[in-house]
């Protein structure tokens, strides 16, 4: 978003080493690893000026860190280069591992986001190389190592799930210690991906959001366009104001 100086960057290449039934990202081995990406993203985000940056990336299940030191890294060069740009990193799960974890937030990004994506019960067709208590317990071990860093999580609804389970997921989120949070409608990127089950009204989305601010997620967008990366400036600045 130019207004706002706002953008989003994939780093550690584009092929993806899993394949949820969702996502269109390329699915294969990647290639090596840049180790000049973090610089040069760096470079990027002074020369665009840029206020809020989100990094993001593919899953690196061939990397014995997931690719966390390059999160790191970029988290760092970036705060050579542009001390004032506030970062959100949205996160692999690292295969559970919480030292890799902790190596990114002791990078000190501004927001730590990790995407539960959809509920428990449809984790095996959804996203059968993750897991849903795992991504749960890497928002709860964030939560403790870098208490005064926000998490955040998305989840997509028209998979399938029924409304009991998108709550019992919301509750889950805010069990772990989830302070910030995305739900958006699944769209099938292709013939190959998941159906869409169902198209959820302007409605539900509201109801929805109504539901998770009852839990006390500080902030909530809900919405048939609504993804992880949807107006991220200005969520942060939105749950800032209310933590105050």
């Amino acid at each position: 978003c130019w207004q706002h100086g706002t953008a989003t960057f994939m780093i550690l290449g584009s092929v993806c080493t899993r394949s949820c039934g969702y996502c269109n990202v390329v699915h294969g081995t990647p290639g090596a690893v840049d180790r000049t990406e973090p610089e040069r993203l760096a470079e990027a985000v002074a020369a665009l000026d840029l206020e809020y940056v989100v990094v993001t990336s593919v899953d690196r299940d061939d990397l014995p860190d997931g690719g966390a030191a390059v999160f790191a890294d970029s988290i760092r060069a970036i705060r050579r280069r542009k001390p004032d740009c506030r970062i959100e990193v949205l996160i692999p799960d690292f295969s559970g591992r919480t030292r890799d974890l902790e190596w990114v937030l002791d990078a000190g990004p501004d927001v730590l986001n990790h995407n539960l994506e959809t509920v428990e019960r449809l984790y095996r067709s959804a996203r059968p190389g993750g897991r849903y208590r795992l991504a749960l317990r890497l928002l709860e071990h964030a939560r403790r190592h870098r208490p005064g860093t926000p998490t955040k999580s998305g989840i997509m609804v028209g998979l399938g799930e029924s409304r009991d389970e998108v709550l019992t997921a919301l509750r889950d989120l805010r069990g772990a210690g989830c302070d910030i949070l995305t739900i958006g409608q699944y769209l099938r990127p292709s013939i190959a991906h998941l159906p869409v089950a169902r198209y959820y009204h302007p409605d539900e989305f509201a109801d929805l959001k109504s539901h998770a601010l009852g839990l006390g997620f500080g902030h909530v967008e809900s919405g048939p366009l609504v993804r992880s990366s949807y107006h991220a400036h200005e969520q942060a600045q939105a749950f800032d104001r209310c933590a105050s």
